[in-house]
């Protein structure tokens, strides 16, 4: 693939620079004379969506090849959750009170970027979040702190969100859509960890324990952070008791409180459906 740009033709690059020194006459101007690939009305049209879904597919993936990226730990968290030198311009008192989890996500993300990115090269363990604020925030510094490199998946929304400043900039990478951006989320993942959160987070923990549940990913370390927390926001026996889902569904995650919790259960971590009992299907 590496020398599939050395062909007998002229490469996009030239031809475009090419196209910029054309005179300028009501056909050059006109919006059909338009190379395809440098007409943002174009690309940006209905018709167009699936090129835009493969691209956002396909940038993200070779940037992250090309930077030796081989394996992610995942943080999921919101991104109202303060630091907790800010606890008291939380909005309440309950978000006040998560703070804690800021701290813990950032010595988890610490804590697994030295395991992982030991040496000049290690890319291994990569943590990567939402780019954004909150535990978003904390994970990324927490890999800074320790010398590594850290990903960054940032969505465009209706209000303004700017990465935060501890994502390595070479992997801060932008997103149209949802879908493809949590694929990213999970192509990697060697773990998944998930923090208190919104409506945000609560839809990046179903959607990795449904395709877990449902055979679409293999299994892998799935830990919420903070039992009391997630065990108030969802009834997860009352589910097992209804039937719509296994009981042995509910071994599929694991509460965890603290940053060395989770990582002794990363290093310890069983597919719980290998065990006797566990769910078959």
């Amino acid at each position: 693939m590496k020398d599939f740009g050395k062909h007998r033709f002229p490469d996009a690059h030239q031809d475009r620079e090419n196209a910029r020194q054309t005179p300028d006459t009501p056909q050059t101007r006109a919006p059909a004379y338009r190379l395809a690939f440098e007409d943002d009305d174009f690309l940006c049209r209905d018709e167009l969506r699936p090129v835009r879904l493969q691209l956002e597919l396909m940038k993200p993936e070779l940037l992250l090849s090309e930077y030796g990226v081989e394996s992610t730990i995942v943080l999921f968290g919101g991104a109202r959750v303060p630091e907790p030198s800010r606890r008291a311009e939380a909005r309440t008192e309950t978000l006040a009170d998560l703070s804690i989890y800021y701290e813990e996500a950032r010595k988890f993300s610490r804590l697994m970027t030295e395991r992982g990115q030991c040496g000049a090269g290690g890319r291994e363990n990569v943590i990567v979040t939402g780019g954004g604020p909150g535990v978003m925030e904390a994970g990324n510094r927490g890999a800074e702190e320790a010398g590594g490199v850290s990903i960054g998946l940032n969505i465009v929304l209706p209000h303004e969100q700017a990465p935060n400043s501890y994502v390595t900039p070479d992997l801060c990478f932008n997103f149209h859509y949802f879908a493809i951006r949590k694929m990213h989320f999970l192509l990697r993942a060697k773990a998944v960890c998930i923090f208190p959160g919104g409506f945000g987070t609560m839809d990046e923990l179903f959607e990795t324990l449904c395709l877990i549940q449902t055979k679409k990913m293999d299994p892998i370390p799935l830990l919420l952070f903070g039992r009391a927390f997630w065990e108030k926001i969802v009834n997860w026996q009352a589910l097992a008791e209804a039937g719509t889902i296994a009981e042995s569904d509910l071994q599929l995650f694991r509460f965890v409180e603290t940053a060395e919790e989770a990582i002794e259960a990363i290093d310890n971590w069983e597919d719980p459906r290998a065990a006797p009992g566990g769910a078959r299907q």
